[in-house]
């Protein structure tokens, strides 16, 4: 007999990815997400965390407390901004955000080091999250009725560039990986153009940022 829960979700039930949990039984989980929309399991208890990597993570949602829309807006820009600076408690060792990890993607990139996995699965990660962002300061411009609107214009329209360049590199390197990518010298010289024009682009959007998120 399957039993529904809480919302959970958790890492890896099948490629290395986030998946919604939303059910169990004796044998194991039910779930869905990446390459299962339609549902998958069930997922053996013995199996969860036996991964390449060796990580156990998975999460249940409950309800909380709502705050106004201007604060859940402020303080997910001071996140953002604290997250770009590479902060400890975010950021494993060895890992950087925010600009320096644009920096050491286009490094990896241009001295031959970048893994081919890696490649296409951080161009499809970063676009989507970029792509979110533009959504949510669009949402985040409606919700606060326009206060700001100049500064949200103008975050919205850096933040387009970095999702259109990311995307664009996720183009290049699809993933699943096709093929041999990483080794097509034109094609990484493509991507790191982009690269570039996301980080230029990324660099504008944290400085609009700073100077939104005190005005609210």
């Amino acid at each position: 007999m399957l039993m529904e829960f809480s919302a959970c979700y958790g890492w890896e039930l099948d490629i290395p990815e986030y998946y919604v949990v939303y059910g169990y039984d004796d044998k194991g989980y039910y779930f869905s997400g990446p390459g299962c929309g339609s549902g998958r399991g069930p997922k053996p208890w013995k199996d969860l965390g036996d991964t390449d990597i060796g990580v156990l993570e998975t999460y249940i949602i409950k309800p909380g407390q709502a705050v106004d829309d201007i604060r859940t807006v402020k303080e997910a820009f001071g996140f953002a901004l604290e997250h770009s600076k590479s902060p400890a408690k975010w950021i494993y060792p060895r890992y950087k955000a925010g600009l320096v990890g644009f920096d050491n993607w286009i490094e990896a990139l241009e001295a031959g080091r970048a893994d081919g996995f890696g490649m296409a699965y951080n161009s499809a990660v970063w676009t989507e999250c970029r792509n979110f962002a533009v959504e949510f300061l669009e949402e985040a411009n409606e919700r606060i009725d326009g206060r700001c609107r100049s500064f949200f214009d103008e975050a919205k329209e850096h933040y387009r560039v970095v999702a259109q360049n990311l995307k664009r590199v996720s183009e290049l390197f699809p993933f699943p990986p096709k093929g041999n990518e990483i080794k097509d010298a034109i094609r990484c010289k493509q991507a790191t153009e982009c690269l570039r024009k996301a980080r230029s682009a990324e660099e504008w959007g944290l400085k609009t940022l700073e100077k939104l998120a005190p005005q609210l």
